[in-house]
């Protein structure tokens, strides 16, 4: 199985901390997030990994250059930003396996259990995709019929493609698995969102589903607060590396 990780944003939101490095080598304890990142879908036993980049990417493909993680990284360089829908479809070529893959971004720290996502995935038969998610506070949330994609709430405001009043309103963790069939299926063009694409692809009755990852740790590092709130945290983060 193959893995992408997501490294192209700005990283606007950590302001003078991206000014002069990209947001995915920025360090916890010492190491940068694209490193544990890898590290996790290393010890997943994933056998290849694409990186999207765009801005810094120098920085980041001569960071690469430089490691050995015991599987080959590949870079898919974007000259403009295309957003992860985008992101995916330019990265196609480098996928060689007949099988499903990882996504994950580059700025979640996680201790979800990614060998786990990837049988429940397999478990699910028909599923499109994966998407590990949880029960949080997020101005976007993804709403689910017995673990099936079938709407969205923005901002308090539901919109869903089913009838049933039993829905589930869940946070995406920004780590999912994918079959490689989706990018038969990809008739958007440039800059676009993966969820904006799953929620399409969901209406016109493919299975996204939803994999529960309450039980375990997650943090999103976006933004300056929790950035140095998970430097405090380092230890915790990285110990399920060593």
């Amino acid at each position: 199985m193959q893995a992408l990780i997501f490294s192209a944003g700005f990283g606007k939101r950590l302001g003078p901390l991206t000014e002069k490095n990209p947001k995915p080598l920025l360090t916890i304890g010492g190491v940068p997030l694209l490193e544990i990142a890898i590290r996790r879908l290393v010890k997943a036993q994933v056998s290849s990994i694409i990186i999207n980049t765009h801005y810094k990417a120098d920085q980041i493909k001569n960071f690469i250059s430089q490691k050995s993680f015991g599987v080959p990284v590949f870079i898919s360089h974007e000259e403009e930003i295309l957003e992860t829908g985008g992101g995916l479809k330019n990265a196609a070529r480098f996928f060689n396996e007949d099988a499903p893959f990882f996504i994950h971004n580059a700025d979640v720290l996680s201790r979800v259990d990614l060998k786990g996502l990837y049988r429940f995935h397999l478990d699910s038969r028909d599923a499109l995709a994966t998407l590990s998610v949880r029960q949080r506070l997020s101005s976007r949330l993804l709403l689910f019929e017995k673990g099936r994609l079938c709407g969205y709430q923005k901002e308090g405001k539901p919109r869903s493609f089913s009838k049933s009043e039993e829905l589930k309103a869940l946070a995406f963790d920004g780590i999912h698995v994918v079959s490689p069939r989706i990018f038969s299926k990809i008739e958007e063009v440039g800059k676009f969102s993966i969820i904006d694409l799953y929620l399409r692809l969901a209406e016109e009755g493919e299975n996204i589903r939803a994999y529960l990852a309450d039980a375990f740790a997650w943090k999103d590092v976006g933004s300056s607060e929790d950035f140095l709130k998970a430097q405090q945290e380092a230890p915790f983060w990285l110990e399920e590396l060593s």
